[in-house]
């Protein structure tokens, strides 16, 4: 077993090499090895390009007839946009394969391992199962709840302020912290802001890695008004730009937004305010993901108010600015009793020079989302 993790660990590793390029598609790596020897490395590049166990079968230096194949997700046994590994691995003559996780997809969970099993292969699944998991927790959430998985990240001070009583807010945080939010940016594919942040900022919303090879996730605006400026510059950017409004915006506007390349989403409900769950809707059908939510506080409130919460980040510089006013990460009506809170497990805390991350992932969802009416997420990533 001990000899399985060790690959496993070289799969993981080349898994990563597609962050940020392989979206809706999860990190997938493979390793085949006979003989005691790796003869071939892959790892999904692209959607559309080789899945990670046929590209490693492209690269073998040798016949993969009798060797393991080691991947950290279960081999597809369905068409998509390539056609099903699990009918690879068979022709090649493969042994035995050693897989991480299942499939997530309820549909299509345990049918790869099963197809393999019936033909006589040797399966083993559950090596390094939770770092699998973590590794494609956007995947999981995606695939098994059709729905984009959503990291609220925040950056304040000692004293819990988010900018300063005139609202200047730069920079909150060292370079060092703002590295790493681009590097999340990079493997998200969309970020989303409230029009006050527009308004007040007017952020670009772009990916800024030191190699440049950041690439720019989708902005998207929930704007319920059809507030946005004309000359905003989220509206210029390359990548795309989705406002989430509702169906009180000007037609005049919203046709000169159309032309500019701007996609209009009205997901409002009886309060003519933007729906955030029927907006995640809709981004799934875009094969939206991942949004990496950097909104202010009253955004913040509303996604937490609806639920829509999976994972919050958030960055504490030791800094004090105080003001009655300031604006704080999570606004809102708040709650009344302690026992009300919502509270965060799987828990990690890191260092960037001075500042201190704390990140973990929502654990009594039915806090807040009961208001709302929805279930507590029973996701794969809680075990």
């Amino acid at each position: 077993m001990e000899l399985h993790k060790d690959y496993m660990k070289k799969v993981l590793t080349l898994a990563k090499k597609g962050w940020g390029k392989t979206n809706p598609n999860p990190l997938v790596g493979a390793l085949i090895v006979k003989n005691g020897k790796i003869i071939a490395k892959g790892y999904h590049r692209m959607p559309g390009c080789a899945h990670a166990e046929v590209d490693a079968f492209n690269n073998a230096k040798e016949d993969p007839c009798g060797s393991t194949l080691y991947v950290n997700l279960e081999p597809c046994s369905h068409f998509g946009r390539t056609p099903p590994c699990v009918k690879a691995i068979i022709e090649a003559g493969v042994s035995e394969v050693v897989i991480a996780m299942e499939d997530p997809n309820p549909q299509v969970s345990g049918q790869g391992i099963k197809i393999l099993k019936d033909k006589g292969i040797k399966v083993t699944v559950g090596v390094l199962e939770n770092e699998a998991k973590k590794l494609n927790e956007i995947f999981v959430k995606f695939a098994a709840e059709k729905k984009p998985f959503v990291i609220l990240k925040a950056a304040m001070t000692l004293d819990g302020k988010i900018a300063t009583v005139c609202g200047d807010s730069k920079w909150i945080t060292g370079e060092k912290s703002r590295h790493y939010v681009h590097e999340i940016r990079n493997r998200v594919s969309a970020i989303m802001v409230g029009i006050n942040t527009v308004l007040s900022d007017n952020p670009s919303l772009t990916t800024r890695l030191n190699n440049g090879t950041g690439r720019d996730p989708v902005r998207v605006v929930v704007d319920s008004k059809g507030m946005i400026p004309l000359d905003s510059k989220v509206i210029k950017s390359s990548s795309g730009m989705i406002l989430a409004t509702a169906s009180s915006i000007e037609n005049e506007k919203e046709k000169f937004l159309q032309e500019r390349g701007v996609k209009i989403i009205k997901a409002d409900d009886k309060s003519g305010y933007v729906n955030l769950n029927k907006l995640m809707d809709r981004l799934y059908k875009l094969e939206i993901d991942s949004v990496l939510l950097e909104g202010g506080g009253s955004l913040n409130a509303s996604a937490m108010n609806f639920g829509i919460v999976d994972k919050v980040m958030m960055f504490i510089a030791p800094k004090i600015v105080g003001g009655k006013s300031a604006k704080t990460p999570v606004e809102g009506e708040g709650i009344k009793f302690m026992k009300e809170a919502t509270a965060l497990e799987n828990v990690k805390v890191s260092k960037f020079d001075n500042d201190t991350l704390i990140e973990g992932y929502i654990s009594i969802r039915e806090t807040f989302a009961r208001k709302k009416g929805e279930a507590c997420l029973q996701g794969l990533l809680r075990k």
